[in-house]
């Protein structure tokens, strides 16, 4: 770029012009080849380090060449979240809006922090934490606010179950072994000590043991401490369980522990019918967080939490400052900065708002739906194969399983199923994760992607059976 396009640290409109459209065609491009590319790619840290590592220069170089750079040697090593046999971890597919909407509020440089600061984008937020609560069956009382993800929902959720309980000194915390590491570490963040967390063993099916929570429970209150919150599940990233959410709201309101359920993978399937009645009685929760970067298709970060009384998050987190004080603007101008952890926020709710209002209701409920009802056609593939097995049941969208001819040890058929993995790793255009169900190695895909067929996932489990009898002995 010539030198003449630069102003201190602007740009001539006719630079930026040519600059987004750079990286503009270059995204289609990515998006519209996905299906043909790796679902991964990844590059040792030396090599990339010998390439991206060197001092800030002095002097810049033209805009399109430092573009070029990032686009061939930074952005290519990674995860293809979005690919359509992306099925590791919890896969990420965002739509075009989403992706824009980012764009455009990174260039009108929103912070939705107060209401001052951002009056449009603090009330798309209201309209889309309105949406969430009616998924989720809450009353009006309801409020919440879109946070970063999962973890920041939990971490805000335990600080307000903190509050509503009046600082308890001993405070305890109950969640399932099949809970995700964001639960423990929120636990930890609001105070609790490390040994007062308890890890609950789960069923056969993988949900949390209702009789051994009720024991620790009472335990803990005969030695003198607090129990505070339970975290339930409303579909684990391991394996999609979801905990007795009815028998377990009905035990908390008996104890008078709150009651937070994770639903960051598995909560937007409410949007359908189905998911409607697996996640029967998350209403009852005193909080759920859930995450749109998930499974309802939406770039990173964008999570939420929502509370029952929502003037419990306000009790936790509002907090006067002589800096801010211009920003108390009348009565009903809520500033979400008094609902959670952060002043200074991305416009979360533009990329969700735009999304639904350019697609519709009716075409999401259908992409959360395809997930749902390819995980049981995998499910029924996997039960009908000489050569597969099934680990868990199906409940949402993820299908762990393994290879198993049925004649070998389970030592064997562990190096069998490691064989498996790290070959799809390096060798074919699909990408899944292991995961460990009570000691035992499994295979693990997640189906959360709105542009995948069954054709993909038949694909992969076809390339699964196939790398399995090659690893058998003889194969």
């Amino acid at each position: 770029m010539p030198e003449d396009d630069w102003g201190g640290l602007g740009m001539t409109p006719d630079a930026m012009r040519r600059l987004a459209a750079k990286a503009t065609e270059a995204l289609i491009d990515r998006i519209g080849g996905l299906g043909e590319q790796h679902a991964w790619d990844g590059e040792f840290r030396e090599v990339l380090e010998s390439q991206l590592g060197a001092p800030p220069p002095e002097r810049g170089r033209p805009a399109e060449e430092v573009l070029e750079q990032a686009l061939s040697d930074v952005l290519p090593y990674a995860a293809r979240l979005d690919h359509p046999r992306f099925f590791g971890f919890v896969p990420s597919a965002p739509t075009w809006p989403g992706v824009l909407a980012d764009y455009l509020a990174a260039g009108f440089n929103i912070n939705s922090c107060t209401w001052l600061v951002s009056s449009g984008t603090s009330q798309l937020e209201l309209v889309v934490v309105d949406w969430i609560r009616g998924w989720i069956g809450y009353p009006q009382t309801a409020g919440g606010l879109l946070t970063s993800g999962g973890s920041a929902a939990s971490v805000e959720a335990l600080v307000a179950a903190r509050e509503a309980a009046g600082h308890p000194e001993r405070p305890t915390v109950y969640m399932s072994d099949q809970s995700h590491s964001a639960q423990k570490r929120a636990a930890l963040v609001a105070g609790v000590r490390r040994e007062h967390v308890r890890l609950v063993p789960s069923d056969e099916n993988f949900g949390m043991d209702l009789a051994e929570l009720h024991r620790r429970v009472a335990e803990d209150r005969a030695g003198g401490l607090q129990p505070l919150a339970v975290c339930a599940n409303a579909g684990t990233a391991v394996t999609g369980a979801i905990d007795p959410l009815m028998a377990m709201a009905d035990f908390c309101e008996g104890e008078a522990i709150w009651l937070h359920v994770d639903a960051a993978y598995g909560g937007f399937a409410l949007v359908t019918a189905d998911g409607k009645r697996l996640l029967d009685g998350i209403e009852r929760a005193d909080s759920v967080g859930m995450d749109a970067h998930k499974w309802f298709f939406q770039p990173y970060e964008v999570g939420g939490l929502m509370v029952k009384n929502g003037q419990h998050l306000e009790n936790a987190f509002g907090i006067g400052n002589d800096v801010l004080q211009d920003t108390v603007w009348g009565a009903n101008h809520p500033n979400f900065a008094d609902r959670g952890l952060q002043l200074s926020r991305a416009a979360r709710a533009l990329k969700i708002w735009m999304s639904v209002q350019t697609f519709g209701m009716a075409r999401f409920r259908a992409a959360v739906q395809n997930g749902l009802d390819l995980a049981r056609r995998a499910e029924s593939y996997i039960e009908s194969s000489p050569v597969l097995e099934l680990m868990a049941p199906v409940t949402l969208g993820i299908v762990c399983f393994r290879v198993n001819p049925g004649d070998a040890t389970e030592e064997a058929v562990d190096g069998i199923n490691r064989n498996v993995l790290a070959r799809v790793f390096w060798d074919e255009l699909a990408f899944f994760s292991s995961t460990l169900l009570k000691g035992r190695f499994s295979l693990r895909i997640c189906i959360v992607n709105h542009t995948t067929t069954w054709e993909d996932v038949r694909r992969t489990l076809d390339m699964v059976e196939r790398f399995g009898r090659e690893a058998l002995p003889g194969g």
